[in-house]
């Protein structure tokens, strides 16, 4: 049997032997909407647990106003929502200059966006004379929210916090920790602090972090109660199926759109499976889910909790914009194997980016893995993943394989994950 699956912009084939029994394990296709405009105007007509957009403008009367969007690791259209929503700005605030109006592209901790990335995400045409900035964590001015009750510091960018009206336009997607992104962490995390960020991700090791749950989440949880520090006033989140079209789109309280949106996304994204596989072959789902190995990792997580006990998993991810973190990189490679890491990691404490090294590692001790990608072999040596050519390496695993092996064909990686029970949302 010959597959395709997404690699970077484009697609890889491979051949899969037929003495195995295959199973695609992919997203449920759902319909598209007609209209991301027309579904925008309706929904900020008509926001959830909100009046509509132009009287909470009204009552507000705000002098100055963020908008934060996400970076291009985000397949997020915000060219095409930039436009209808600035418009209800304008209509509902007439007298309102558009250099108050300021879009702030947060990517977290990821390097700031370039003027030509700047471009690519929010070019200046469509932006109608807002002022345009992108997020550096490392050097932007921060103000203070306080504490969770997890004890996450809230800190976020000046640009952001001193906005009289706070808007986020996000995601709702699976993620392997936070159960689904949305709601509020487009800012808290998007537009945080380098020690927010640190520690509010620091909860991933608690049980209960983990992909499709809500409930008991402490990262998710503590997301919520920082977005209320810091009082997001409106969200705007879309979930999007695998070919990148967005199939709902809501606005309103922050909690209360991710809510409604994660139940539509764990119906698309959510696969429920009997019995575990032999074998996983597994694309990020192409560009950008794959733009780096960093990215690619939440792909390779997801895709092994569908594995067996000691199973094999093949990952593509063409990473055309290298490893993607140069804290990760620098600290998986002073050790020798992965289970170095795990100890280290355990002993230090949670550290941004070299998280990224045990996440990799918690997989990589379980499960034989085989990487496809665009980086030189040697670098994925240096992260401990061993670089295959596909269609080899899977004829090996089958031949080598006592019996009939069963072999998943994960087609989104990075957003599809697997439940046993009757809900694939907890």
């Amino acid at each position: 049997m010959d597959i395709e699956l997404k690699y970077g912009d484009g697609l890889k084939q491979i051949a899969i032997p037929d003495s195995a029994a295959v199973d695609f394990l992919k997203p449920a296709s759902v319909p598209v909407l007609p209209s991301i405009t027309t579904a925008l105007e309706q929904t900020l007509k008509n926001p959830i647990g909100h009046p509509d957009l132009a009287a909470l403008l009204l009552d507000r009367a705000p002098q100055t106003i963020a908008i934060a969007v996400p970076d291009e690791t985000r397949p997020v259209p915000v060219k095409q929502m930039l436009p209808t929503l600035i418009d209800h700005i304008r209509q509902a605030l007439p007298d309102l200059a558009m250099d108050k109006i300021t879009i702030i592209i947060g990517g977290g901790l990821h390097p700031p966006a370039d003027a030509e990335a700047i471009k690519r995400v929010a070019p200046l045409e469509i932006a109608a004379g807002c002022r345009i900035i992108a997020h550096d964590a490392t050097r932007a001015t921060m103000v203070d929210y306080g504490q969770t009750g997890y004890q996450t510091p809230v800190r976020i960018n000046a640009h952001a916090a001193q906005a009289d009206f706070k808007i986020v336009i996000g995601q709702i997607d699976p993620h392997q920790f936070v159960g689904f992104t949305g709601g509020a962490k487009g800012i808290v995390i998007g537009c945080g602090s380098p020690e927010t960020i640190e520690h509010n991700h620091g909860l991933m090791l608690d049980a209960d972090a983990r992909v499709g749950q809500l409930d008991g989440n402490p990262v998710r949880e503590d997301l919520n109660q920082a977005g209320q520090l810091i009082g997001i006033d409106l969200a705007i989140n879309v979930v999007m199926d695998a070919n990148k079209q967005v199939v709902w789109l809501k606005a309103g309280d922050p909690v209360a759109v991710l809510r409604q949106g994660a139940r539509i996304c764990a119906d698309v994204y959510g696969v429920g499976i009997s019995d575990k596989f032999d074998i996983v072959i597994a694309s990020c789902g192409g560009y950008p889910k794959d733009i780096c190995l960093y990215q690619a990792q939440k792909g390779l997580n997801l895709a092994s909790q569908a594995l067996k006990p000691g199973g094999r998993i093949l990952l593509l991810a063409a990473s055309p914009q290298g490893v993607g973190d140069d804290i990760y990189f620098d600290y998986v490679t002073h050790f020798s194997h992965p289970e170095e890491v795990l100890l280290d990691f355990q002993k230090i404490g949670f550290r941004m980016g070299a998280h990224k090294a045990y996440l990799f590692g918690r997989t990589l001790i379980n499960f034989d893995v085989a990487v496809f990608s665009d980086l030189d072999p040697g670098i994925l040596r240096q992260c401990h993943l061993r670089a295959a050519d596909p269609t080899a390496v899977i004829q090996e695993w089958v031949t080598e394989f006592a019996g009939i092996p069963r072999i998943a064909v994960v087609p989104n990686a990075n957003t599809t994950y697997f439940y046993s029970d009757q809900s694939p949302i907890v």
